[in-house]
């Protein structure tokens, strides 16, 4: 199943749509969206390596301002959509220490949610609902989810070909590493903070 949805999304990635789709995804991730936009930035790199680093800015963009939606349900939505969607994904019970660590450290655990495969939206939420500065989302954001974005790219840039018959060769190792990453992800905001 996952070597079909894997299939469907490469033939996807080279369509007139993915870009769009890939700025829906990206934007939708960092405020309330559980799919990064990795699942299709990766394979439209792999698609069209040449292109890697324009996907690699409109994820970036997107995201960014996705930021601001989390940003905004955390500040001025948080009891009507905010509490919900912490209690959607089971964060709900860590989200308060958590909260007040971000409005101490708010740069470097913003810096470390947008580069790391972990809920972004998590993040983006909490520093609403504290007030965190603007600036330093933004700034996280663009640094983190930037870098993130552009390293991808840049990699597939350089080694699409090599990337697509390795994943092809062991896609399903693969798939259980990049599954792991996600759920470890989740788990890391339940438990781990």
């Amino acid at each position: 199943m996952l070597r079909r949805l894997y299939d469907w999304t490469l033939a996807r990635a080279a369509g007139p749509q993915a870009e769009k789709w890939l700025i829906g995804i990206s934007f939708a991730d960092s405020s309330f969206f559980p799919i990064p936009p990795d699942v299709m930035q990766i394979p439209m790199s792999i698609a069209r390596p040449e292109k890697s680093l324009r996907y690699a800015a409109v994820s970036t963009i997107a995201s960014v301002c996705g930021a601001l939606l989390g940003y905004t349900i955390g500040a001025l939505l948080f009891q009507a959509i905010g509490v919900p969607l912490l209690h959607l994904y089971g964060y709900e019970d860590r989200f308060l220490a958590f909260a007040a660590d971000i409005k101490l450290h708010g740069f470097l655990w913003m810096l470390a949610f947008a580069f790391l495969p972990i809920p972004y939206k998590v993040a983006t939420i909490a520093a609403g609902s504290v007030g965190l500065g603007i600036p330093v989302l933004l700034a996280a954001s663009l640094l983190g989810r930037g870098g993130r974005f552009f390293l991808v790219a840049l990699v597939l840039r350089r080694y699409g070909a090599a990337a697509q018959a390795l994943i092809d060769k062991y896609f399903h190792s693969l798939a259980l590493v990049a599954v792991g990453l996600f759920v470890g992800g989740f788990v890391v905001v339940k438990y781990a903070l």
